[in-house]
């Protein structure tokens, strides 16, 4: 359905591609136009953008764990509450595929 596009930066003129996973995720989320920065610029924006509002981002607490399937030990962003297991990020994501 999609293929991948080469588009040019307006910030600094050098070509990047808009790939077709890309271009599926945007129609997914019902944007409407293509990104006119690459990805390096729109990184800089968003990080200019954080320091101009006066936001910094507080560094999210981890929480050590054991992954409820294999026993590894592990940490997830979240305090576990003990009522759902938890999983690693491997577990998780062959939960996730179900």
């Amino acid at each position: 359905m999609f293929e991948d596009r080469t588009l040019v930066c307006k910030e600094c003129g050098v070509e990047f591609v808009f790939s077709a996973r890309e271009q599926a995720f945007y129609a997914e989320k019902g944007f409407q136009n293509d990104p006119s920065r690459c990805p390096d610029c729109r990184a800089a924006r968003k990080r200019r953008m954080g320091e101009q509002s006066g936001e910094s981002r507080p560094q999210r607490e981890m929480y050590e764990v054991i992954c409820s399937d294999c026993g590894v030990t592990t940490t997830v962003p979240f305090k576990p509450s003990g009522a759902r297991p938890v999983y690693c990020r491997d577990c998780f994501q062959n939960h996730r595929s179900y």
